[in-house]
């Protein structure tokens, strides 16, 4: 009993402590500043750096709040139930402060039943296992105890001698002191460790700003990114999910949702390798111009030429104008690549079709397509680096010319689109079984069409040539002819109707009108790509060739000039009675009357130049003899010739 009251007295003298040991930290949050004022609990901050705070609630209000639910959820009589529960002495209501006492006293039955149950094995177990912790405690605490009591039992030094003399069984303590420092030498530590604690400061700043300056550029063009995603929606491209990023899940049960778009800018019906490829995604990271970035832009045009090589071997040639475009905007980067995406799909097509022209021929090379479209013309198509088209001009020096490639240009784009749209409709009405394909479909060619307008462009500018020979000739004879050539006669309208029309309804039309002394008219019409048929008064005649259109000119202009120069006949003779009229088996005008008989030819030299020969036949020896000759270097003209002629012959006779 004795050691325990030891032991007792010594945990007694260590548990008196001093106050600053006792000293407790409360772990509840502070709810006050240092001014006193309420510390308001901070929500959210937004991304404008304005902070949301929790508002503020009254106390009577939260109250009244709380009274109110507990009527509610636990019904209006639930005070007056309480009060019944407890009066009817129900023990699962815990009952007042006055039954303090019965609960200690029913528990510290309950301890002393447990306690009764112990058998001795288990305090045995139980003494086995506190025993040495006990015993630990024992031997820390009395060598706690010995070391107090030594510390305390010390007493102060007396002796000024560094080393004092202490006995063996004494414990002391000293002190050390450490020796000031030189000043200039702490100055200059303190410099030191200044110095480098403001380059750090100024190194970790410089990061800081960096880092944020990295975040504002990441916001913003997180934002120009969705801006610019709805400016292409608005302008009416089309969006199209992005495919996920390799090596993300696709097993069964993984997100497969896409996390991006590309800007589809291919046309509807075009094949499936050329719509794959006409796609753009939005950049994000920083770029010099271009706004959009399209991994599969090949910078390519195509350039439609044509090379006309004249009769005296002279070659023209023109090429279409490629419009260049400034891709720094969104819109303007988009329309590029479109036109790009679609002139290499119009190669693709024409390069298919250039094998099966059945009326010109075609070489074929990677970027290049020269077909022989006509006589002397050829009709090249190529792919060019679009950079280099948009450095040099256009060649306008030849304006007809330089329009014609346009015009190829543009028609092709047309006649693509109406080939989508033949397929298109092919597809759907083959999806329909009500009303299935036709057997024939009407298809659309790219190629042929073109082949067949150059053709007929060459075709009517021969006609034009020999036509425009007869009628300089007959106005250098003195015969007044006139000329109204239409080698189109349809609208515009009509014109493109034809172009997306089958091969039967695709020919285009035109006429020809010429006009003789104002009295006589010879009417030509054509068809596309060479039809040119004659229309007499006493037939219809097709010409199949330029000798054939040339000796139909030669004789209709003969019979209209043979049958006026019998009319000036007639009315010059008319005094002496002669008759004329004209031998169309030989070819010749013929005037007798008393003593005379004269003849008249007409002759077409080159480029239809006339010539005429008057012939007298006498009567004796019944031959003809060359009176007088008609040139195109005669002064006058073939009707005054003639005039003159008669009157000397009538004088003479």
């Amino acid at each position: 009993m004795s050691s325990t009251t030891q032991i007792d007295s010594d945990v007694a003298v260590m548990m008196e402590q001093p106050s600053w040991k006792k000293t407790k930290l409360s772990l509840e949050r502070p709810y006050k500043d240092d001014k006193g004022e309420r510390i308001p609990v901070l929500l959210d901050i937004a991304p404008d750096g304005v902070q949301v705070f929790e508002p503020q609630q009254d106390p009577t209000k939260l109250l009244g709040e709380n009274l109110r639910r507990i009527f509610i959820e636990r019904g209006v009589d639930f005070f007056e139930r309480q009060d019944t529960l407890r009066a009817t002495g129900d023990l699962s209501i815990p009952q007042a402060l006055d039954n303090k006492d019965d609960k200690v006293e029913s528990d510290q039955q309950e301890e002393g039943v447990s306690k009764a149950h112990m058998n001795p094995e288990e305090l045995f177990k139980m003494r086995m296992e506190i025993m040495p912790q006990l015993f630990t405690a024992l031997g820390e605490m009395t060598h706690a105890r010995e070391l107090l009591s030594l510390l305390l039992a010390s007493s102060a030094l007396t002796d000024p001698s560094p080393v004092p003399a202490l006995p063996s069984s004494t414990l002391t303590a000293s002190i050390v002191t450490k020796p000031s420092p030189i000043p200039s030498v702490d100055a200059f530590n303190a410099q030191l460790t200044i110095g480098g604690k403001d380059e750090a400061l100024r190194k970790a700043s410089s990061i800081f700003k960096a880092a944020a300056n990295n975040l504002e550029r990441s916001r913003l063009r997180g934002q120009r990114y969705w801006v610019d995603a709805l400016k292409t929606r608005r302008a009416n491209w089309g969006l199209v999910p992005a495919p996920l990023p390799f090596g993300a899940p696709t097993g069964k049960g993984a997100d497969k949702t896409s996390k991006d778009f590309f800007v589809s800018f291919g046309l509807e019906e075009s094949p499936a390798h050329f719509r794959r490829r006409a796609v753009g995604h939005m950049t994000t990271y920083e770029t010099a111009s271009h706004v959009l970035v399209f991994p599969h832009r090949q910078r390519v045009r195509l350039q439609v030429s044509l090379i006309l090589t004249d009769p005296n071997g002279l070659l023209r040639t023109a090429s279409n104008s490629i419009t260049s475009l400034s891709d720094t905007s969104l819109e303007d980067s988009l329309k590029i690549a479109q036109r790009e995406m679609v002139e290499e799909e119009l190669f693709s097509v024409l390069i298919k079709e250039a094998s099966t022209l059945p009326t010109a021929s075609a070489r074929v090379a990677e970027r290049l397509i020269v077909i022989d479209a006509a006589q002397g013309m050829e009709l090249k198509f190529e792919l060019v680096d679009g950079d280099a088209v948009n450095a040099q001009e256009s060649n306008k020096s030849d304006e007809r010319l330089f329009a014609t490639c346009n015009l190829i240009y543009f028609a092709l784009q047309g006649l693509l689109l109406s080939l989508h749209a033949s397929q298109k409709s092919q597809r759907l009405s083959s999806a329909n079984t009500q009303h299935p394909p036709s057997l024939f479909p009407n298809k659309a060619p790219l190629l042929q069409p073109i082949i067949d307008l150059l053709q007929y462009q060459v075709f009517c500018d021969r006609i034009r040539v020999e036509l425009d020979k007869m009628v300089s000739a007959l106005l250098k004879a003195g015969v007044p002819s006139s000329l109204r050539f239409d080698p189109v006669g349809e609208s515009g309208h009509q014109l493109v109707e034809h172009f997306v029309a089958n091969e039967t309804a695709r020919r285009i039309g035109g006429e020809a009108l010429l006009r003789i002394d104002v009295r006589q008219t010879l009417r030509l019409t054509f068809l596309s790509p060479s039809s040119l048929t004659a229309h007499l008064p006493q037939a219809t005649l097709p010409i199949a060739s330029i000798p054939q259109l040339v000796q139909l000119l030669s004789d209709e202009v003969e019979r209209c000039l043979l049958n006026r120069l019998c009319e000036v006949g007639l009315q010059v003779c008319e005094r002496v009675g002669a008759t004329w009229f004209v031998d169309f088996v030989s070819g010749k005008a013929v005037g007798r009357w008393e003593g005379n008989i004269l003849n008249f030819r007409v002759i077409f030299d080159k480029d239809f130049a006339i010539h005429s020969s008057a012939y007298r036949l006498n009567r004796a020896s019944h031959q003809l003899s060359l009176l007088e000759t008609y040139t195109p270097e005669t002064p006058v003209s073939l009707v005054a010739w003639l005039q003159e002629l008669l009157e000397k012959t009538i004088l003479e006779s």
